[in-house]
């Protein structure tokens, strides 16, 4: 089995579908002839040809606008919006088009669209490119949540999501394109290589949308996160020798509600970690959630670690980037109390 990493993963996935399904096409800015910016489709113009993997304007709304075109007359768009931050000019598109069509039209039409989006911060990228607006998308009913932590999730995941006949938002944690990072300025990240989760089979396969992974075993507290927010938590948990529960929910809407609180359940204590704003963000609807199924089995309150309530900084990303020693202080307060 081949070691990729995330990259390599989410451009096997394409090729994949590519070559299973005619009806699949991709394209977006500069995924076609260059490759994409972070060479995510490098190669796939060149094996599949420019009518099925092509360039599009500089026009996210045109691109999204003409995906929910294309999955209604039969195709399997997988558009590629080229920072997470470029979304919210197609916003109407996905809200009013794609995530309404098959309940206006009784089924008769579906929107089998694919949005590809790098998200997240960890590069430098500044407050226009390194924004993490996934809350967004889990409020609106009819589109689907994805971010997954590793390649053999990225692989699997996508392809769930191309062959998925709902519209399917999958944001990249673009930190971990190389290798895991778990949340330490001084430290690069790793080869996907060495890691279990980076031997990734080059033929097709599925990971269920909806269904969370534990991704250390642990049985003190749980910790909630996703992206690559996963591996901040399990540095967290090694350094603080805090015998923690990381569970990787994978995606969002659909939520695996049941695996959190049987975690929950057994630990009686939750820390939630995102990277996202805390205001609104998705920690609150996790917390919730906590708090509805698994009352009487909390023995501490809920904690949320998450980025501030202001634009992502450029010159102050790692203060605003949750790390391991803000998730370990919390990891403690919810151990110790």
């Amino acid at each position: 089995m081949p070691a990729m990493n995330m990259v390599q993963a989410l451009n096997s996935a394409m090729d994949v579908m590519l070559g299973r399904d005619p009806d699949v096409v991709v394209f977006g800015e500069d995924v076609g002839y260059f490759g994409g910016v972070f060479r995510v489709t490098d190669g796939l113009q060149r094996k599949y040809g420019a009518q099925r993997v092509f360039d599009a304007p500089i026009a996210e709304g045109g691109i999204l606008g003409i995906a929910v075109g294309m999955g209604a007359y039969g195709l399997r768009p997988v558009a590629e919006v080229q920072f997470a931050d470029y979304i919210y000019p197609a916003m109407d598109q996905l809200v009013s088009a794609a995530a309404r069509l098959r309940y206006r039209s009784a089924g008769e039409w579906w929107a089998p669209v694919t949005v590809r989006a790098p998200c997240g911060g960890g590069i430098f990228g500044g407050q226009t490119h390194s924004q993490s607006p996934e809350a967004l998308f889990t409020h609106v009913c009819g589109l689907k949540t994805v971010i997954p932590s590793n390649p053999y999730d990225a692989k699997g995941l996508l392809i769930s999501a191309i062959e998925d006949d709902d519209p399917v938002v999958f944001f990249e944690p673009k930190r971990l394109y190389q290798g895991p990072f778990d949340g330490h300025p001084e430290r690069p990240a790793v080869s996907w290589a060495k890691h279990p989760l980076g031997a990734v089979p080059g033929e097709h396969y599925r990971v269920p949308i909806g269904a969370a992974r534990v991704a250390r075993a642990g049985a003190d507290v749980t910790v909630l996160a996703y992206g690559t927010m996963v591996h901040v938590a399990l540095a967290a948990a090694q350094e603080t020798g805090v015998d923690a529960e990381v569970i990787d929910l994978r995606t969002l809407r659909p939520l695996d509600a049941d695996a959190i609180a049987a975690s929950v359940e057994k630990t009686g204590r939750c820390v939630i970690v995102h990277e996202a704003t805390r205001t609104g963000g998705f920690g609150a609807e996790l917390a919730a959630v906590v708090q509805e199924r698994c009352f009487y089995s909390l023995e501490a309150p809920i904690e949320r670690v998450t980025g501030w309530d202001t634009p992502y900084p450029h010159a102050f990303e790692w203060q605003y980037f949750p790390g391991p020693a803000r998730v370990g202080r919390a990891l403690r307060r919810a151990t110790e109390g």
